[in-house]
């Protein structure tokens, strides 16, 4: 019942003809008002068309209702009436009525927009930060957040009443975890010491299976102190889950079903089991680990094919290890696609990756138009065509050298192209499709970039062995798979998790042998494990992103109430700001200031 607990009669986006003759009292935001005739009353549900009186009697109503700025707030008492034929509004939930105001009264005026509400005026992304209060009265911001409210409560629902986890909240302050992304640090009163922000509470849900809970679930808050991306915020929401006694097997299965249950109407249904596929299928296909599978393009290996040929670069690139030749194919792209376009794809692989590429053209007459050709036979051609499934007017780009850099650069220009066809007109992923996969077997540990001697966890340092891979650990752990798995929706990752080391000694010899860290930062964990831990896993859902992608948002800030801006600032509130020298005095903290930045503060 909307209307439980309040004063109004009915909300603004209620009233039907079978109302007709009622008395109700609205409450809402002005949202139109046209020459003193008539105004539309907005609230969170809709809009109702109020006629302004023209009687003598009720010209203290009049003056009250046309002088209110947009956007005020008012209280209107009046008769529901039906419209005058041909003025019906069909695109209104509320068009064949009208209510005829008795009585208003302005409950806070409006000063002068920063701007319009309606949906259709655009403004800056800043403006709209600085001004979240007002943005938040646009219709798909409200939508956003309802649906968001809505999916969470029927995961819950999912979650604790048909399946026994309980909902505990883990702190938000804690210590450091080593690994990982940045943590932010809170000072607290004792000099040198700070507390840690947690990235997750992947301590605290082990320990909550090592304590017997056996099914555990949060909507808990994150923290990372890393720069914004449209699909990430310094702060984020994610589902939470651990399960005591469970396989890889059992948490996709849970996935699945909560995801099936929760899943809004308006958005189809959507299919179970999710299909999957290895790491490493996924980088030879796509060449990334969260494909997206909603159209082709896939990556094509032509090593053997072209083994045979005099091509230099083609046989200097397959004697080295792990050398290959890979292509994808661009459909029609000489027609969607213009010289500038080719070069700017070429330039991307060049810089992002380290990567040369090479183009061929399908022309009219069936013949190839390339680089290449001058080295290929008309057979070899002819043979080419058919290993590249090759159509008129089709582009392929051909990329030669080490494998995963390989992949990952065709993978890079697969996404960009699509986004260039459908700049152009040409319709390959549809918003309305949703497509999960499983991503599986991941490796267990990959090089670090800034010293690839050295080894760091590819999900997180508490992320179990392959059963078959256990003994490789202790040989060879750059062989070892993982008990890891990412959900992917649609070519985003929405969710990871694995089953968790479960034994102290192997959990101490990875962080200590394998990371090389202090597992005395870890000696509680350690020592917990100690005492009868279970086997356990678990997965946490990005909730901002499965929203954002359910409502084909163009950024995770359009599903958060109060988002940080791209840098990580609060605009609306102006955080994080200054503190004075005597504020900090109580934390044993002084601000060493750049120069520049202590030069303007002076003046």
């Amino acid at each position: 019942d909307l209307n439980s607990f309040v004063t109004r009669t009915n909300t603004c986006g209620e009233l039907r003809s079978a109302h007709v003759g009622q008395e109700v009292t609205l409450y809402g935001w002005i949202q139109y008002q046209r020459q003193g005739l008539f105004l539309v009353l907005r609230d969170f549900q809709g809009l109702t068309q109020i006629l302004i009186p023209q009687d003598e009697a009720h010209s203290h109503v009049k003056t009250l209702l046309s002088n209110a700025p947009v956007e005020s707030v008012v209280r209107v008492t009046g008769i529901v009436s039906a419209r005058p034929p041909g003025q019906e509004n069909p695109r209104m939930p509320t068009g064949d009525i009208e209510v005829k105001a008795e009585t208003a009264e302005i409950l806070n005026s409006c000063k002068k927009l920063p701007f319009e509400i309606k949906d259709f005026m655009k403004k800056s992304e800043a403006l709209r930060m600085q001004y979240r209060y007002l943005d938040l009265r646009s219709v798909q911001l409200q939508y956003n957040l309802r649906l968001r409210s809505q999916i969470v409560m029927r995961m819950r629902e999912y979650l604790c009443n048909l399946h026994g986890f309980v909902d505990v909240e883990t702190p938000t302050l804690f210590k450091r975890t080593p690994g990982g992304a940045k943590e932010f640090l809170v000072p607290s009163r004792e000099a040198g010491k700070f507390y840690s922000l947690p990235q997750s509470p992947q301590q605290f849900k082990q320990l909550l299976m090592v304590g017997g809970l056996d099914r555990y679930f949060q909507v808990a808050r994150c923290y990372r102190d890393e720069g914004s991306r449209p699909d990430r915020q310094p702060e984020f929401t994610q589902i939470d889950i651990e399960m005591s006694f469970v396989d890889q097997a059992g948490i996709r299965r849970l996935i699945e079903g909560l995801l099936q249950y929760s899943w809004p109407e308006e958005r189809g249904c959507i299919t179970t089991p999710f299909p999957s596929m290895t790491y490493e299928e996924a980088l030879a296909d796509y060449g990334t680990d969260k494909p997206d599978t909603r159209f082709g393009m896939k990556i094509v290996d032509i090593s053997d094919f072209l083994r045979r040929s005099d091509i230099q670069f083609v046989q200097n690139a397959l004697r080295c290890p792990h050398g290959t030749v890979k292509a994808i194919c661009i459909p029609q792209g000489v027609r969607y696609l213009k010289n500038k376009d080719l070069e700017s794809l070429k330039e991307s692989a060049k810089s992002q990756f380290n990567q040369e590429i090479m183009e061929i053209i399908c022309r009219p007459d069936g013949s190839l138009k390339s680089l290449l050709t001058k080295f290929l036979g008309e057979k070899q051609q002819s043979e080419l065509i058919q290993v590249l499934n090759m159509q008129v007017d089709d582009v392929v780009l051909l990329a030669a050298g080490e494998h995963k850099q390989v992949c990952s650069a065709l993978g890079s220009l697969r996404l960009e192209s699509a986004d260039l066809l459908e700049a152009a007109g040409l319709v390959l992923r549809d918003p309305t499709t949703f497509h999960f996969l499983w991503v599986v077997d991941f490796p267990l540990f990959l090089p670090k970039e800034e010293n690839p001697t050295e080894l760091e966890s590819a999900h997180h340092p508490f992320t179990a062995p392959h059963p078959s891979d256990t003994s490789l650990l202790y040989s060879d752990p750059t062989k070892v798979r993982s008990q890891h798995y990412d959900l992917v929706l649609n070519g985003s990752e929405v969710g990871g998790g694995s089953i968790r080391i479960h034994s102290a000694e192997q959990q101490r010899f990875v962080l200590e042998k394998v990371l090389k860290e202090d597992s005395e930062l870890l000696s509680h964990l350690l020592e917990a494990l100690e005492f009868g831990a279970p086997p356990h896993g678990g997965i946490a859902l990005g909730l901002d992103r499965l929203i954002s992608l359910i409502v084909d948002a163009p950024s995770i800030r359009d599903v958060i109430a109060f988002p940080k801006s791209f840098r990580g600032r609060d605009l609306m509130g102006n955080a994080p700001g200054y503190v004075t020298p005597e504020e900090l005095e109580a934390y044993h903290i002084q601000v060493s200031w750049p120069p520049a930045e202590k030069e303007a503060k002076q003046n």
